[in-house]
């Protein structure tokens, strides 16, 4: 069974940092595409990053370039999101997501097959 836990969400004030973090299990961790999504309340979620180790590439969107990295444990199994200089509208709800297909077909949209629980960021001005 794919589980997918994120971790490390919370309050920070505008310029503050977070680490995230999504601990997997129950498939190839290396085969996987893995992805953070955000949702702030009334938008639709949208992608921030994602990885693959198999394909030894990274994608972010615009508003996470500069600001967030995503970086994986292989040893653990971990997925991070380091966010950076935080604004007030990185504010939602954090999701991790893990999908067999390769980074250049999932990229950040939204099509996913597994996602976790999501996490809360709220960024304070």
């Amino acid at each position: 069974e794919v589980q997918l836990v994120e971790s490390g969400g919370g309050l920070v004030q505008a310029g503050g940092s977070l680490r995230l973090s999504c601990a997997t299990s129950g498939f190839t961790f290396d085969d996987y595409t893995i992805g953070w999504f955000r949702q702030a309340p009334g938008k639709e979620r949208e992608g921030v990053a994602c990885i693959s180790n198999l394909a030894d590439a990274t994608q972010y969107s615009d508003s996470a370039k500069g600001r967030f990295t995503i970086s994986t444990d292989n040893a653990q199994n971990t997925v991070y999101l380091q966010m950076n200089s935080l604004e007030p509208e990185d504010t939602g709800v954090y999701y991790c997501a893990a999908d067999p297909r390769s980074i250049w077909r999932v990229r950040l949209r939204r099509a996913y097959d597994y996602w976790g629980q999501g996490t809360q960021v709220t960024v304070s001005s």
